[in-house]
This record gives structure tokens, C-alpha cells and sequence, in this order.
């Protein structure tokens, strides 16, 4: 199935969605953990601070959503996304305890995010609208941020370069376990709103949602490195830059601008479905080698086999 393809589903996914309780220790952490590198490093650090926030947003507009599904295998889909997303918060959220420990206090921005997903986009809508449209509204929002967050992804588990500069393990199978399993996902949000978006308006809103969403999260990832620059002591006191950002881009140490830029007609297209964006078993096949998902179904097993006993 291409990216462009239509499907006449509600919901395309055919893999159990389901999270995996993993965890992470991050004591041998290096802060810059691409070594010699701590833009690229910062750069990536952002997810870390974004993604915790958004994610909690993302489950608590979707507690709303829920009641309105009339779709079985879409609302399991949907409770399968809640769960991962609620587990790839607070694994991001662990490592800023780490970043702390390290002299880079992050709290400023993230009170920043906690106001943009909690005030700016919360139950309130600032432009008066009923209820109703003002949840589309927000679907369609979550769904353009999925676009992204899928194509992060599939460029984490394509990614040679970081390996080759001896990047963290531990720092690497956090960003590959949450990619696949963005990867593995990456359709719910989209059929979501697909479903509850309605006949009318649904197409318009979708790009509405993309027009506001794309802008505004290219934004707060470079003010969010720009920030971790300016916080961590270890290094001169300077901004993330535009030079920085091509020269990691060009290097494959960091996703390319371009290429998130670049995705966005693709998803302007009205036949436009997710589906075509990454391979699901590639994905598959990295969560089966994952330590730490390994880790999580080794002590889920044992807790069956513990209640079965």
C-alpha cells in the first residue's frame, strides 16, 4: 500500500496494538551522548521534553474521544495507542531527572509545553466553538503530529550514522523502541479522525489541522535546543542554530527539516493514508531484538505466570 492509497477500513492496522512496559537506566549515560557532538545531541534531547507533554495531551484528548467510537477493532486500536503513549512519557520524562542530575535544568520550557498542550490547546477553545467541532479540531491536529512522529520513526530505525560515532545504547533503543512503535501506530490517529471527523469539513479541517501543526512543532523543537544549549553548563553559552541543524542534517546524525518538510504534501493529498509511510515489520523485527522491550515481556510473562500459579 502507497501513502496515497485509499482504503475503505476504518482501521488498516493488523498487528495487536499494545504497550510494553519497558524501562531504562541511564546512570552510564554520557549527557552528550552523540559523542563530540552536543547539538546533534541536544537537537535529539528535545524529544525528550516535547514528547512527554504531547503525549499526555494526545491520551487525554483521546479519554474524550473514546465514548464517540462505534467501531470495535478502532477502539481497541485507539486504548492499544493511549497505552503506548502514556509509557513513551514517562520513559522521556526519566531521562530529564538525568539531564538534571547534570546541570541542565529543564523546567522553563517545559512549563512552556505544558501551557501550549494544556492551556492554548486544552478543553477551553480560545475561539468560541461548540465542543464537539473543537475535538474534531484537535483529532486533527494529533493526526498531523502522528505524520511526523512516524516519520521520525522509520529514520531512527534506518539510521547507520549514530552507531558508526558510538552513540549511547541505552540512549539508542529508547529513541528505536519508541520509533517503532510510533512506526507500529502510525495509522490510528489518522483512522481516528477519519472516523469521527465527519462527511462535511472533514478534508478542510485535516489540512487546517497540518497548516497549524507543522509550523508549530518545527517551532518549539529549535527554541527547545536552542534552550538545552543555552542550559548546559559544559558547553559555551550559544544558540542551536540554522548551520548546526544542515550540518547534523547532512551528516544523518539528526533528522532532516527538509525531510519533514517535504513530507507535508503528501499528506495534503485527499487520498492520503499513513499506511504507505514505513514498514511495519521492520519495526516488528526491532522490537523483537529491543533490550528493552525484551526486558518488559520477560517480566510481563513472569507476572502471568505469577497470577497463574
Amino acid at each position: 500500500m502507497t501513502a496515497e492509497t485509499s482504503v475503505s477500513a476504518i482501521s488498516v492496522s493488523d498487528t495487536p496494538i499494545r504497550p510494553r512496559r519497558v524501562a531504562f537506566d541511564w546512570e552510564n549515560t554520557p549527557v552528550h551522548w552523540i559523542p563530540g557532538d552536543a547539538p546533534s545531541t541536544h537537537l535529539i534531547n528535545v524529544l525528550h521534553l516535547l514528547l512527554p507533554a504531547g503525549e499526555k495531551w494526545f491520551v487525554h484528548v483521546y479519554k474524550q474521544a473514546l465514548p464517540l467510537i462505534t467501531d470495535d477493532k478502532l477502539r481497541e486500536d485507539v486504548r492499544g495507542f493511549m497505552g503506548q503513549e502514556s509509557v513513551h512519557s514517562y520513559s522521556h520524562a526519566a531521562v530529564l531527572d538525568h539531564l538534571r542530575d547534570q546541570g541542565i535544568d529543564t523546567r522553563g520550557y517545559t512549563k512552556r509545553l505544558d501551557w501550549f498542550f494544556f492551556d492554548f490547546l486544552g478543553d477551553k477553545p480560545l475561539i468560541p466553538m461548540p465542543a464537539l467541532e473543537w475535538l474534531k479540531l484537535r483529532l486533527s491536529i494529533i493526526a498531523a503530529v502522528e505524520h511526523f512522529t512516524a516519520l521520525l520513526g522509520k529514520w531512527v530505525l534506518d539510521n547507520e550514522e549514530l552507531d558508526i560515532l558510538g552513540a549511547d545504547p541505552m540512549m539508542m533503543d529508547l529513541l528505536r523502541w519508541h520509533g517503532a512503535e510510533e512506526v507500529e501506530h502510525r495509522s490510528v490517529a489518522f483512522d481516528l479522525y477519519q472516523h469521527l471527523g465527519g462527511t462535511w469539513g472533514r478534508y478542510p479541517r485535516r489540512v487546517e489541522g497540518m497548516v497549524f501543526t507543522a509550523p508549530a512543532l518545527l517551532g518549539l523543537w529549535q527554541i527547545g535546543a536552542s534552550y538545552l544549549m543555552r542550559h548546559d553548563p559544559s558547553i559555551p553559552d550559544r544558540r542551536y542554530t540554522f548551520r548546526d541543524m544542515r550540518r547534523a542534517a547532512r551528516q544523518d546524525r539528526v533528522p532532516s527539516y527538509l525531510m519533514l518538510i517535504g513530507a507535508i504534501p503528501r499528506y495534503f493529498k485527499p487520498s492520503y493514508h499513513p499506511e504507505g509511510e514505513a514498514s511495519t515489520q521492520k519495526a516488528i523485527d526491532y522490537l523483537a531484538t529491543s533490550p528493552a522491550a525484551l526486558e518488559a515481556e520477560r517480566r510481563a510473562a513472569a507476572r502471568r505466570d505469577k497470577l497463574s500459579a
